[in-house]
């Protein structure tokens, strides 16, 4: 039988076991765009259920998967956080009432945890965490015939989710060309394993950043935990990466390259096969280390980052975050529902915020691409949202399950989910809003609304990747036509001027343009000038200073 405290301490195991490799599991996503990755939302998700498990008096399972699962409702992030935290909530709805939890009863519980993960989402993608979960529990559910031990039930969980997790490439194409596995399915294996170190062997997994798969020194696996564990190390000013085209006519032994690089700095990481060297080191002097990697052919890439200013920074942003987190704490979290109709929107970016505020938002959760807020960041902004009736539009695909959590968390007003996926189809669903129209005739008109609008967006790769006929390249500029990758450029106003032409016909007869916190005034003056010059005869041009993380550019074209 399985007690309270075995299963807080297996809760807390498999946190520690998903945060130690949440990086590993992030690499795995393969679209290329900045995102909220998996690994980073399944990780904060879980831990928020560690977190409130710490001092928590586990006297039976019930209670402790009660708690477990109110922890991640309301600390769920992204939809696979979402995903996650149902299956949690099926756990603790299967072990209601028990002070101790047989074999039977967990696989049952996980059972109606896959169950609810399933009904939330609407169209159920196989080649996913859902299909790892399922395939585990399955496994599970056909053992109860012969046996009865709780560790030897969920070692079968785990065996059946990694098989589960090896097939995913071939229920998925995309996983298959990309040569990986599902992200999410690899997160909800690393939190069973991590349950399963508790329920079997008594041991919980102790937190240790990117302890995970050091193998063959010829992998980019390994390249990227040898030099992970280094980049803490701040005995020089300069971490240096870059990667080296062999020339073939160049007969020069790789090692003699580490040696050097050892002579003027240290965390020393090179990786070598025939076509490629991999570097890493720490150093004052980069430009000796790039001099010396010329010798043995042509740099593909190139990073140099001064670690010392990072740091700096870092304590500065973290003392910022520090004073926010107190300035909030004074806030008043609650406001009587007394107006008929409030809002709140997701946006990150002091322009994008005011905007949203001045269209009648009394209420502006900070969050977007790369910064998924918690089920529990958007249950506050709506309590303190003084309405009846409060509309949430969460502006991007990743937040909507999140948000989608709280309308059951507000008791003392109705909460409405407007499922906008973009910023440009927030502010057009708030346009359309009428005061005098009930809530199901503004949820249709709004939605109409956001889907009336294209949205283009300019970032960056975040990774390298192949998508169709373009190979792209880490840090390559981007463009983005209704989140589809259609575009590639040098610079961000040539993306944009690619991206609009592509975007814009005679049917059209209003365009937005919204310039991120990276566009300097000149640049986004020129961006502004290019796209009257070549459209200003078919379309209404709108400028807006949105100073929105990640996007260079927003483009909205209706």
């Amino acid at each position: 039988m399985i007690n309270g405290e075995t299963l807080k301490q297996a809760v807390i195991s498999g946190a520690n076991n998903i945060l130690s490799i949440k990086a590993r599991i992030n690499d795995l996503n393969i679209f290329p765009v900045p995102d909220g990755d998996t690994g980073t939302n399944m990780s904060m998700t879980i831990v928020a259920a560690a977190d409130a498990l710490a001092d928590f008096d586990a006297s039976d399972v019930a209670s402790v998967a009660q708690k477990t699962a109110s922890a991640m409702l309301r600390g769920a992030r992204g939809n696979s956080g979402v995903i996650t935290s149902l299956l949690f909530r099926g756990i603790s709805k299967g072990l209601e009432g028990k002070t101790e939890a047989s074999g039977e009863d967990m696989i049952r519980a996980l059972g109606l945890g896959v169950e609810a993960a399933y009904n939330a989402v609407t169209k159920p993608t196989e080649g996913t965490i859902l299909t790892v979960a399922r395939m585990g529990y399955e496994a599970g559910l056909e053992a109860l015939e012969t046996e009865d031990d709780p560790a030897v039930l969920w070692e079968i969980v785990c065996d059946a989710s990694a098989e589960a997790l090896e097939l995913t490439p071939k229920m998925l194409p995309v996983l298959k060309k990309a040569g990986v596995v599902d992200a999410g399915g690899k997160g909800i294996l690393t939190i069973f394993e991590g349950m399963l170190s508790v329920i079997r062997d008594g041991v919980v997994v102790e937190f240790e950043e990117e302890n995970e798969g050091v193998g063959t020194d010829t992998s980019d696996d390994f390249f990227r935990s040898a030099a992970a564990e280094f980049d803490e190390v701040i005995n020089f000013t300069y971490c240096t990466e870059f990667i080296v085209g062999r020339d073939p006519e160049i007969d020069t032994d790789p090692n003699e390259l580490r040696m050097f690089l050892e002579t003027i700095g240290d965390c020393v990481v090179t990786v070598a096969d025939d076509e490629i060297i991999k570097v890493h080191v720490h150093t004052e002097q980069p430009g000796d280390a790039l001099q010396k990697g010329l010798t043995y052919g042509s740099l593909l890439t190139v990073k140099v980052e001064n670690m010392r200013e990072q740091h700096e920074n870092a304590k500065a942003e973290n003392e910022k975050a520090k004073e926010k987190a107190a300035a909030k704490a004074e806030e008043p979290t609650f406001a009587a529902p007394v107006e008929e109709y409030g809002f709140v929107a997701v946006a990150a970016g002091e322009g994008l915020s005011n905007l949203f505020n001045e269209l009648g938002c009394l209420n502006v959760v900070s969050g977007g691409q790369s910064m998924n807020p918690s089920t529990d960041d958007i249950y506050a902004a709506v309590m303190a949202t003084p309405a009846k009736k409060v509309f949430v539009l969460p502006n991007n695909k990743n937040i909507i399950m999140a948000a989608q959590q709280t309308v059951a968390l507000a008791e003392d007003r109705q909460v409405i989910i407007v499922p906008t996926r973009t910023i440009p189809q927030g502010l057009s669903a708030m346009l359309v809003f009428d005061p005098d129209s009930d809530v199901e005739t503004n949820v249709e008109n709004m939605m109409n609304a956001a889907k009336n609008v294209s949205t283009g967006q300019i970032t960056f790769a975040a990774r390298d990747s192949e998508f169709g006929y373009m190979k792209i390249k880490e840090g390559e500029i981007i463009g983005l036509d209704n989140g589809k990758l259609t575009v590639t450029s040098s610079s961000p106003n040539k993306a944009l001027l690619k991206l609009a032409k592509s975007m814009i016909d005679k049917d059209m007869s209003f365009v937005t343009l919204i310039s991120g916190e990276g566009v300097s005034e000149e640049e986004a003056s020129e961006a502004v000038e290019m796209l009257e010059d070549r459209f200003s005869d078919q379309v209404d041009i709108t400028y807006i200073k949105g100073d929105q993380p990640i996007y260079y550019y927003i483009i909205s074209v209706e």
